[in-house]
């Protein structure tokens, strides 16, 4: 058995919330060790497997865990129906304790915030959250059975309001540097906007929050610490921290990352770097992703030229991304026979598409100019030729060609 929970439980908490700052790769894991242990019969997994289905709101994005709130609902009611302490918190918070379950549950509110209390106190980072969230959202209320109208005049409620809300702070300072950092979240808001009158805003110790929850390597912290540096300028900082928060895990980065390496605006151009962020990119699901990977296959940027793969990835962004932007590639390679047979007609319709683009008018004119898959028309192919001479290819096509004494146009 655990120190606070069941030897499952714990380790679930700690592959999931307390190692975010490592980049919960054991998230998974810690995810299917909770519905086993639930399905056991234990109620504190039921109250940890209902967060985990909660969202992002209450669970790191990075773990890619379904969110199910009927699914939540049960396991917070059959929580409380197993007597889990937390479980009645948390259902308290999340307005699943009414009445009616209040019946049903083996232990009152007051015992379980003791109970939970007592873990807090003991040095359990996800009760120490839960206790600063009691004192932060007010349950504080309810738990001892108070209200305004227990109190002689307006200057002791506030007094005593103001006392309890800020027995959060401490309580969130324990568990964000316990391994949680939903904690810094809330913290955040607390020194920020203050509370109703209550607590003033301390924007000078809203500051540092994401900052320090950065340096202890949360991956969703080092991401908005990043935009805090971009918003103040420091670009290349925010390059740093946010490749540091992608590879922790944290979902969404490595396509931005890659377009910084390549373009080499903020720091060094790196094609290969860039390559790199655009595979983990395609790896989690960024259908940009498969553009990027054509384009550096395609012209050889930080990886062996191979037009053969790089068709597949364009082909891959046409059936995906349902846009045009690879039809101009899609063109070129149909035209040449790379990584496909070639094919002067899907050529010239996919040319066409997009005949505002250069490479695409370069298809178009070397298909007129040759009489590719139709009757040649050097006249009009030129024509296209002139509208791609931004391209290397084009202009030397086009020395092929020049207009007779008669202004008639013939090869050379």
């Amino acid at each position: 058995m655990g120190k606070f929970f069941s030897d499952n439980v714990e380790r679930a908490l700690q592959y999931i919330y307390y190692e975010n700052r490592t980049g919960g790769r054991r998230g998974q894991e810690g995810f299917d060790l909770l519905v086993q242990t639930s399905q056991a019969g234990d109620g504190d997994a039921d109250c940890v497997l209902a967060r985990c289905l909660s969202g992002p709101q209450y669970v790191w994005a990075g773990h890619h865990f379904p969110e199910d709130d009927q699914k939540v609902m049960k396991l917070l009611h059959r929580s409380i129906q197993r007597g889990s302490a937390l479980g009645i918190l948390v259902a308290k918070r999340s307005g699943a304790f009414t009445p009616v379950w209040q019946a049903k549950a083996p232990i009152t509110l007051q015992e379980a915030f003791q109970q939970v209390l007592d873990k807090a106190a003991g040095g359990d980072p996800f009760c120490q959250y839960a206790v600063g969230n009691t004192y932060f959202w007010w349950d504080f209320l309810s738990i001892e059975g108070r209200g305004r109208e227990d109190f002689s005049d307006d200057a002791s409620f506030r007094a005593y309001m103001a006392d309890r809300i800020s027995r959060c702070e401490d309580w969130f300072w324990r568990a964000f540097r316990g391994g949680m950092y939903l904690a810094g979240n809330n913290l955040y808001i607390y020194y920020a906007k203050g509370d109703e009158g209550y607590i003033d805003p301390q924007p000078k110790k809203a500051e540092g929050i994401y900052r320090e929850g950065a340096e202890l390597g949360y991956p969703p912290h080092q991401r908005v610490h990043a935009s805090d540096l971009e918003a103040a300028g420091d670009r290349a900082g925010a390059v740093e921290w946010r490749w540091k928060a992608a590879e922790g895990g944290e979902p969404k980065l490595w396509y931005s990352l890659g377009q910084a390496y390549h373009h080499g605006e903020v720091v060094p151009q790196d094609y290969g770097r860039a390559f790199y962020c655009y595979s983990k990119a395609l790896e989690e699901g960024e259908s940009l992703a498969y553009n990027a990977l054509g384009l550096s296959y395609f012209f050889g940027w930080g990886v062996p030229q191979d037009r053969v793969k790089a068709y597949g990835y364009f082909q891959q962004d046409r059936d995906v991304c349902k846009d045009d932007f690879s039809c101009p590639y899609l063109a070129h390679c149909c035209l040449e026979g790379w990584g496909t047979a070639p094919d002067y007609q899907r050529a010239y319709q996919l040319a066409w598409e997009t005949k505002d683009k250069a490479r695409s008018c370069y298809v178009l004119g070397r298909i007129y100019c040759e009489g590719l898959g139709m009757p040649e028309d050097i006249a009009m192919g030129v024509g296209f030729l002139d509208r791609a001479s931004s391209m290397p290819e084009a202009q030397e096509a086009r020395r092929h060609y020049k207009r007779s004494l008669l202004g008639r146009w013939k090869r050379v």
